[in-house]
């Protein structure tokens, strides 16, 4: 089962984690991660990181943000690429979390990823889709 991690700016998080477990109960291998204004990236890191070795089954994790480039997601970002199997998702809403729910048993990380921005029209992107947007700088000529 792909763990998740929600995490955003004040009570995003909580949130929805809280609507998802009123309405489907209690969810395995999902942490909620607020971020408070004046709270340092330091300590968002160590939360994020605590968040992550709890909601990691071996099946991959997926970073789930409320907005692409803020602290939350940039922290999520340079964790992904120490771990295998880890997507990060920005722009995600209540009503798309509710229909990828039950895919967290059925889907690797990189198909789930594929899937929710789909899904998720035009405010939903995630890490690896924003990167091939701007693929990395090629040198054109040898010096």
């Amino acid at each position: 089962m792909l763990g998740w991690v929600i995490a955003g700016h004040d009570y995003y998080a909580q949130d929805m984690l809280d609507a998802i477990e009123r309405r489907f109960g209690p969810q395995p291998q999902c942490c909620a991660v607020n971020y408070w204004n004046g709270l340092s990236t330091n300590m968002l890191s160590r939360m994020m990181c605590d968040a992550l070795y709890n909601c990691d089954s071996g099946d991959g994790v997926v970073f789930l943000t409320d907005q692409t480039g803020a602290a939350p997601y940039r922290t999520a970002a340079l964790m992904s690429h120490q771990q295998s199997h880890c997507e990060v998702i920005s722009g995600v809403t209540l009503p798309v979390l509710f229909a990828m729910r039950m895919h967290r048993e059925t889907l690797t990380s990189e198909e789930f990823r594929d899937r929710i921005v789909e899904q998720g029209g035009d405010d939903i992107t995630s890490l690896w889709h924003q990167q091939q947007k701007n693929p990395p700088f090629v040198l054109l000529h040898q010096y």
